[in-house]
């Protein structure tokens, strides 16, 4: 659970008066509640009030600010699309766990991309067969990047139909066969899949379509301040978002499963930990209490009685609770997905997140382009 501090322990942490603590709390700064022991004061959150800390220490020199502005948590590129705020993933004002009951990823697309009417993601037909999965994605976005136009110079409407066809493109590379249908409709008829299942499909794809500065967003918007076209910039995202640390953590979670088949959960997390290996699927530091998307999915699937013991257990040894990357392997478990299926969800959903990133960054007209700072031998 987060911690909460008195104003006094606040105060001294920051090293403020108290008018800048309230000012810091007026403007969202720092999350504030009335004391459960005495309601007639205030406690603070330990969280915020340590970032902020963090960033006084730093002080304000130009290599400081540097290094700072892209340290983990400490997002310096202004955005209107999504935020993490005390727990609760907002997509432009609208909270996603809310929005995952009702929309489908062509309606979350309008909220992220601030269009009138849902976004049509339409999956050519393939001119030949080919095997869909990771490998697809990867190779059909890099012949739709390598057509692609330059991004520099045009107006808004001509990249989001861009951005609407390299997600199609994206989206049959990963399973959706084209038609009309959503595509959570479209990925639950290639796997088999009933209603029921293709309901939790729509949802875990809400979820995942965006995580403010992400690294895989980040990447995204690097390439799109080149001017590089919608496809490339996609397939930035897509590179980044294949490693174990960001969407390939999908992988891990189902190889703790199998081990947790075969030598019960608590053998399995105990194998997992004496090698120093980070549990995966469990904890995310943006989400101290829990992560909400991890709840909402798991709400509306049927946890089996491995996943619940490798749940229990990790919560025993670690305090940590279930991440989104624990509830899409429970979601591929329960309805018999193929094994890369995490990742081929998290793709598609995030796809639609990146390219909201893409043109509100080349709408910026900014360059991304951080300085090193040399530590090596000098002539």
């Amino acid at each position: 659970m987060s911690e909460w501090l008195s104003r006094e322990e606040a105060l001294e942490k920051l090293k403020v008066r108290p008018q800048t603590l309230y000012a810091y709390v007026s403007r969202g700064r720092i999350g504030m509640r009335p004391d459960r022991a005495d309601p007639r004061r205030s406690q603070y959150r330990a969280d915020d009030i340590a970032a902020l800390a963090t960033r006084r220490v730093r002080g304000r020199s130009p290599s400081a600010i540097a290094e700072s502005a892209i340290a983990w948590g400490e997002p310096s590129i202004a955005t209107a699309i999504s935020t993490v705020l005390h727990g609760h993933l907002v997509y432009r004002g609208q909270d996603a766990v809310a929005l995952s009951g009702r929309a489908t990823l062509e309606e979350t697309a309008a909220v992220l991309w601030a269009l009138p009417e849902p976004v049509a993601f339409e999956a050519p037909l393939p001119d030949a067969p080919h095997q869909a999965g990771r490998a697809s994605a990867f190779a059909q976005l890099a012949l739709l990047a390598g057509r692609g136009r330059p991004s520099l110079g045009r107006s808004a409407a001509s990249q989001h139909a861009d951005a609407a066809h390299a997600v199609g493109v994206l989206a049959g590379a990963l399973g959706a066969s084209a038609g009309p249908d959503p595509v959570h409709r479209r990925l639950a008829r290639h796997w088999s899949v009933d209603a029921t299942g293709a309901e939790a499909i729509r949802r875990a794809l809400v979820l995942l379509a965006d995580h403010e500065l992400n690294a895989s967003t980040f990447a995204a918007r690097v390439a799109a301040s080149t001017g590089a076209s919608l496809a490339a910039c996609l397939l930035a995202g897509l590179a980044t978002l294949q490693g174990p640390r960001h969407g390939g953590a999908g992988e891990a979670v189902m190889q703790l499963a199998e081990d947790a088949a075969r030598h019960n959960a608590d053998a399995a997390i105990r194998r997992w930990l004496s090698h120093d290996r980070p549990l995966p699927g469990f904890g995310h530091p943006l989400y101290p209490d829990g992560d909400p998307r991890a709840a909402a999915l798991l709400g509306v699937i049927d946890i089996d009685d491995l996943s619940r013991s490798l749940r229990d257990a990790a919560l025993a040894a670690t305090g940590a609770r279930p991440n989104i990357d624990f509830a899409l392997a429970v979601l591929t478990r329960g309805l018999g997905l193929p094994r890369d299926a995490p990742f081929r969800l998290f793709a598609l959903a995030r796809s639609v997140g990146w390219a909201a990133h893409t043109v509100e960054q080349i709408t910026s007209g900014s360059l991304i382009r951080p300085r090193g700072r040399y530590e090596g031998v000098l002539p």
